[in-house]
Protein backbone atom coordinates (compact mmCIF):
# COMPACT_ATOMS: atom_id res chain seq x y z
CA UNK A 1 0.00 0.00 0.00
CA UNK A 2 1.53 3.33 -1.11
CA UNK A 3 1.27 6.26 1.30
CA UNK A 4 2.32 9.84 1.89
CA UNK A 5 2.44 11.50 5.30
CA UNK A 6 1.48 15.15 5.63
CA UNK A 7 0.28 17.70 8.14
CA UNK A 8 -1.27 21.14 8.47
CA UNK A 9 -0.15 22.96 11.63
CA UNK A 10 0.52 19.60 13.25
CA UNK A 11 -2.82 18.04 12.28
CA UNK A 12 -1.32 14.96 10.60
CA UNK A 13 -2.72 12.53 8.05
CA UNK A 14 -1.89 9.35 6.20
CA UNK A 15 -2.62 9.95 2.51
CA UNK A 16 -3.53 6.90 0.42
CA UNK A 17 -3.61 7.23 -3.38
CA UNK A 18 -6.51 5.13 -4.68
CA UNK A 19 -7.73 6.81 -7.88
CA UNK A 20 -10.06 3.99 -8.93
CA UNK A 21 -11.41 3.12 -5.47
CA UNK A 22 -9.81 -0.31 -5.39
CA UNK A 23 -8.35 -0.43 -1.87
CA UNK A 24 -10.17 -2.63 0.62
CA UNK A 25 -10.16 0.06 3.30
CA UNK A 26 -11.90 -0.88 6.54
CA UNK A 27 -12.34 0.95 9.88
CA UNK A 28 -9.85 -1.48 11.42
CA UNK A 29 -7.24 -0.80 8.76
CA UNK A 30 -7.66 2.95 9.17
CA UNK A 31 -7.30 2.71 12.95
CA UNK A 32 -4.20 0.54 12.52
CA UNK A 33 -2.63 2.97 10.04
CA UNK A 34 -3.22 5.84 12.48
CA UNK A 35 -1.80 3.95 15.46
CA UNK A 36 1.25 5.92 16.56
CA UNK A 37 3.15 2.87 17.83
CA UNK A 38 2.11 0.01 15.53
CA UNK A 39 1.26 1.93 12.37
CA UNK A 40 2.24 5.15 10.64
CA UNK A 41 0.47 7.46 13.09
CA UNK A 42 -2.02 10.16 12.24
CA UNK A 43 -5.13 12.07 13.20
CA UNK A 44 -6.87 10.56 10.19
CA UNK A 45 -6.63 9.04 6.73
CA UNK A 46 -7.13 10.91 3.45
CA UNK A 47 -7.92 8.55 0.60
CA UNK A 48 -7.44 10.13 -2.83
CA UNK A 49 -10.21 8.86 -5.10
CA UNK A 50 -11.64 10.15 -8.37
CA UNK A 51 -15.09 11.51 -7.60
CA UNK A 52 -16.56 9.56 -10.51
CA UNK A 53 -15.34 6.29 -8.92
CA UNK A 54 -16.80 6.76 -5.43
CA UNK A 55 -20.54 6.34 -4.73
CA UNK A 56 -20.57 9.19 -2.19
CA UNK A 57 -18.98 11.61 -4.66
CA UNK A 58 -20.18 10.62 -8.12
CA UNK A 59 -22.84 13.36 -8.08
CA UNK A 60 -20.05 15.94 -7.63
CA UNK A 61 -17.84 14.57 -10.42
CA UNK A 62 -18.98 17.31 -12.78
CA UNK A 63 -17.58 19.95 -10.42
CA UNK A 64 -14.52 18.22 -8.98
CA UNK A 65 -12.28 15.45 -10.32
CA UNK A 66 -11.04 14.32 -6.90
CA UNK A 67 -12.87 13.19 -3.76
CA UNK A 68 -11.33 13.53 -0.29
CA UNK A 69 -12.44 10.31 1.39
CA UNK A 70 -11.66 11.31 4.98
CA UNK A 71 -11.62 8.88 7.93
CA UNK A 72 -11.00 9.75 11.59
CA UNK A 73 -8.20 8.00 13.47
CA UNK A 74 -10.65 5.56 15.08
CA UNK A 75 -11.94 4.43 11.67
CA UNK A 76 -15.12 6.49 11.68
CA UNK A 77 -16.14 8.88 8.91
CA UNK A 78 -16.23 12.68 9.21
CA UNK A 79 -18.15 15.08 6.99
CA UNK A 80 -15.30 17.54 6.64
CA UNK A 81 -11.75 18.30 7.76
CA UNK A 82 -10.34 21.75 7.01
CA UNK A 83 -6.67 20.97 7.57
CA UNK A 84 -7.18 17.65 5.81
CA UNK A 85 -8.54 19.47 2.76
CA UNK A 86 -5.51 21.76 2.72
CA UNK A 87 -3.08 18.82 2.95
CA UNK A 88 -5.12 16.91 0.35
CA UNK A 89 -4.78 19.76 -2.14
CA UNK A 90 -1.07 20.11 -1.42
CA UNK A 91 -0.75 16.42 -2.31
CA UNK A 92 -2.77 16.76 -5.53
CA UNK A 93 -0.54 19.58 -6.77
CA UNK A 94 2.76 18.03 -5.61
CA UNK A 95 2.01 14.74 -7.39
CA UNK A 96 0.68 16.34 -10.57
CA UNK A 97 -2.86 15.02 -10.09
CA UNK A 98 -4.11 18.60 -10.28
CA UNK A 99 -2.59 21.71 -11.80
CA UNK A 100 -3.53 25.21 -10.64
CA UNK A 101 -5.06 27.30 -13.42
CA UNK A 102 -3.78 30.78 -12.68
CA UNK A 103 -5.75 32.28 -9.80
CA UNK A 104 -8.70 29.90 -10.29
CA UNK A 105 -9.31 27.82 -7.13
CA UNK A 106 -8.99 24.03 -7.34
CA UNK A 107 -12.26 22.18 -6.56
CA UNK A 108 -12.31 19.13 -4.28
CA UNK A 109 -15.31 16.95 -3.45
CA UNK A 110 -15.92 16.17 0.23
CA UNK A 111 -18.78 14.69 2.23
CA UNK A 112 -19.77 18.27 3.07
CA UNK A 113 -19.87 19.27 -0.61
CA UNK A 114 -17.35 20.79 -3.00
CA UNK A 115 -14.69 23.05 -1.51
CA UNK A 116 -12.17 25.17 -3.40
CA UNK A 117 -8.52 25.81 -2.65
CA UNK A 118 -5.78 28.26 -3.59
CA UNK A 119 -2.19 26.99 -3.39
CA UNK A 120 1.00 28.99 -2.86
CA UNK A 121 4.50 27.91 -1.90
CA UNK A 122 3.96 28.81 1.75
CA UNK A 123 0.29 28.10 2.35
CA UNK A 124 -2.90 26.48 1.17
CA UNK A 125 -6.20 28.32 1.61
CA UNK A 126 -9.51 26.47 1.40
CA UNK A 127 -12.93 28.06 1.04
CA UNK A 128 -15.07 26.43 3.69
CA UNK A 129 -18.77 26.56 4.41
CA UNK A 130 -19.57 29.80 6.24
CA UNK A 131 -19.97 28.84 9.91
CA UNK A 132 -23.55 28.79 11.18
CA UNK A 133 -24.10 29.50 14.86
CA UNK A 134 -27.26 27.65 15.77
CA UNK A 135 -27.61 26.71 19.45
CA UNK A 136 -26.21 26.85 22.97
CA UNK A 137 -24.90 23.88 24.97
CA UNK A 138 -22.39 23.04 27.68
CA UNK A 139 -19.24 20.96 27.89
CA UNK A 140 -18.11 19.37 31.15
CA UNK A 141 -14.45 18.54 31.65
CA UNK A 142 -13.56 17.13 35.04
CA UNK A 143 -15.44 19.30 37.50
CA UNK A 144 -15.63 22.27 35.14
CA UNK A 145 -18.81 22.97 33.15
CA UNK A 146 -18.55 25.63 30.46
CA UNK A 147 -21.29 27.25 28.35
CA UNK A 148 -20.66 27.14 24.63
CA UNK A 149 -21.97 27.94 21.18
CA UNK A 150 -22.91 25.20 18.73
CA UNK A 151 -21.51 25.85 15.24
CA UNK A 152 -22.03 24.03 11.94
CA UNK A 153 -19.06 24.15 9.54
CA UNK A 154 -20.18 21.13 7.54
CA UNK A 155 -19.43 19.18 10.73
CA UNK A 156 -20.51 19.99 14.31
CA UNK A 157 -18.56 22.07 16.82
CA UNK A 158 -19.03 23.42 20.32
CA UNK A 159 -16.97 26.52 21.11
CA UNK A 160 -16.40 27.19 24.82
CA UNK A 161 -14.54 30.23 26.16
CA UNK A 162 -12.53 29.69 29.34
CA UNK A 163 -13.15 31.96 32.33
CA UNK A 164 -10.59 34.74 32.79
CA UNK A 165 -7.57 33.50 34.67
CA UNK A 166 -7.95 29.84 33.67
CA UNK A 167 -5.13 28.93 31.23
CA UNK A 168 -5.69 26.66 28.27
CA UNK A 169 -2.63 24.68 29.30
CA UNK A 170 -4.41 23.69 32.50
CA UNK A 171 -7.08 21.64 30.72
CA UNK A 172 -6.90 17.85 30.82
CA UNK A 173 -7.98 16.73 27.36
CA UNK A 174 -6.95 13.11 27.75
CA UNK A 175 -10.68 12.32 27.97
CA UNK A 176 -13.57 13.52 25.86
CA UNK A 177 -15.65 16.34 27.37
CA UNK A 178 -19.22 15.45 28.29
CA UNK A 179 -21.75 17.17 26.02
CA UNK A 180 -25.52 17.06 25.53
CA UNK A 181 -26.28 14.19 23.14
CA UNK A 182 -29.65 15.76 22.35
CA UNK A 183 -27.86 18.72 20.75
CA UNK A 184 -25.10 16.59 19.21
CA UNK A 185 -26.53 13.14 18.44
CA UNK A 186 -23.59 12.29 16.15
CA UNK A 187 -20.93 13.63 18.51
CA UNK A 188 -19.08 16.94 18.31
CA UNK A 189 -15.67 18.57 18.15
CA UNK A 190 -15.18 20.73 21.25
CA UNK A 191 -12.99 23.85 21.12
CA UNK A 192 -11.76 25.67 24.22
CA UNK A 193 -10.64 29.26 23.70
CA UNK A 194 -8.89 32.19 25.32
CA UNK A 195 -8.18 35.70 23.95
CA UNK A 196 -4.80 36.42 22.40
CA UNK A 197 -2.73 39.57 21.98
CA UNK A 198 -3.38 41.81 18.94
CA UNK A 199 -1.94 40.53 15.65
CA UNK A 200 -1.03 42.75 12.69
CA UNK A 201 -3.43 42.29 9.78
CA UNK A 202 -6.13 40.58 11.85
CA UNK A 203 -9.29 41.90 13.45
CA UNK A 204 -8.81 39.59 16.41
CA UNK A 205 -6.67 36.83 17.87
CA UNK A 206 -7.86 33.69 19.64
CA UNK A 207 -5.98 30.83 21.31
CA UNK A 208 -7.54 27.39 20.95
CA UNK A 209 -7.29 23.75 22.01
CA UNK A 210 -9.58 21.09 20.60
CA UNK A 211 -10.88 17.61 21.35
CA UNK A 212 -11.97 16.05 18.05
CA UNK A 213 -14.56 13.30 17.93
CA UNK A 214 -12.93 10.16 16.62
CA UNK A 215 -9.38 11.47 17.09
CA UNK A 216 -9.05 12.82 20.68
CA UNK A 217 -7.00 16.00 21.23
CA UNK A 218 -5.19 17.15 18.10
CA UNK A 219 -2.60 19.87 17.55
CA UNK A 220 -4.94 21.68 15.16
CA UNK A 221 -8.43 21.57 13.68
CA UNK A 222 -9.25 23.64 10.61
CA UNK A 223 -13.02 23.54 10.82
CA UNK A 224 -12.68 24.17 14.55
CA UNK A 225 -10.63 27.29 13.83
CA UNK A 226 -13.40 28.51 11.53
CA UNK A 227 -16.01 27.88 14.23
CA UNK A 228 -13.89 29.70 16.83
CA UNK A 229 -13.35 32.66 14.50
CA UNK A 230 -17.07 32.99 13.83
CA UNK A 231 -17.89 33.01 17.56
CA UNK A 232 -15.13 35.53 18.28
CA UNK A 233 -16.39 37.86 15.55
CA UNK A 234 -19.95 37.58 16.88
CA UNK A 235 -18.76 38.39 20.39
CA UNK A 236 -16.99 41.46 18.98
CA UNK A 237 -20.21 42.58 17.29
CA UNK A 238 -19.01 41.78 13.79
CA UNK A 239 -20.42 39.64 10.98
CA UNK A 240 -17.17 39.41 9.03
CA UNK A 241 -13.45 39.91 9.40
CA UNK A 242 -10.06 38.24 9.69
CA UNK A 243 -9.17 36.23 12.78
CA UNK A 244 -5.80 34.79 13.73
CA UNK A 245 -6.32 31.46 15.51
CA UNK A 246 -3.38 29.95 17.37
CA UNK A 247 -3.47 26.19 17.93
CA UNK A 248 -0.76 24.09 19.60
CA UNK A 249 0.59 23.25 16.13
CA UNK A 250 0.88 26.81 14.83
CA UNK A 251 -1.23 29.65 13.47
CA UNK A 252 -4.20 29.61 11.11
CA UNK A 253 -5.91 32.56 9.48
CA UNK A 254 -9.68 32.60 9.03
CA UNK A 255 -11.36 35.17 6.79
CA UNK A 256 -15.15 35.29 7.06
CA UNK A 257 -17.13 37.29 4.52
CA UNK A 258 -20.81 37.78 3.82
CA UNK A 259 -21.18 34.31 2.32
CA UNK A 260 -17.71 32.75 2.54
CA UNK A 261 -15.09 31.47 4.95
CA UNK A 262 -11.46 30.98 3.96
CA UNK A 263 -9.09 28.90 6.08
CA UNK A 264 -5.38 29.48 5.37
CA UNK A 265 -2.13 28.14 6.77
CA UNK A 266 0.89 25.94 6.04
CA UNK A 267 0.44 22.41 4.68
CA UNK A 268 3.42 20.10 4.30
CA UNK A 269 4.17 16.65 2.90
CA UNK A 270 6.95 15.03 4.93
CA UNK A 271 7.35 11.41 3.79
CA UNK A 272 6.37 8.87 1.15
CA UNK A 273 6.71 5.10 1.10
CA UNK A 274 4.82 1.82 1.26
CA UNK A 275 3.37 -0.21 4.09
CA UNK A 276 2.38 -3.86 4.25
CA UNK A 277 -1.32 -3.99 5.23
CA UNK A 278 -0.88 -7.59 6.41
CA UNK A 279 1.57 -6.40 9.07
CA UNK A 280 -0.93 -3.96 10.60
CA UNK A 281 -2.70 -4.90 13.81
CA UNK A 282 -6.33 -4.22 12.91
CA UNK A 283 -9.25 -3.93 15.29
CA UNK A 284 -12.16 -4.51 12.92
Amino acid sequence: MQFTKGHGTGNDFVILPDPDNQLDLTPGTVAALCDRRRGLGGDGVLRVVRAAKHPEAVAMAGEAEWFMDYWNADGSFAEMCGNGARVFVRYLVATGLATPDGDAPLPVATRAGVVRAVVTADAVAVEMRRPRLYDSATATLGGLTLPGTAVDVGNPHLVCALPAGLPLTGLDLTRAPDVDARVFPAGVNVEFTAPGEPVDGADGHVLMRVYERGSAETLSCGTGACAVAAVALRDAGRDSGVMAVDVPGGRLSVTIGDDSCWLAGPAALVATGEIDPAALTTTA
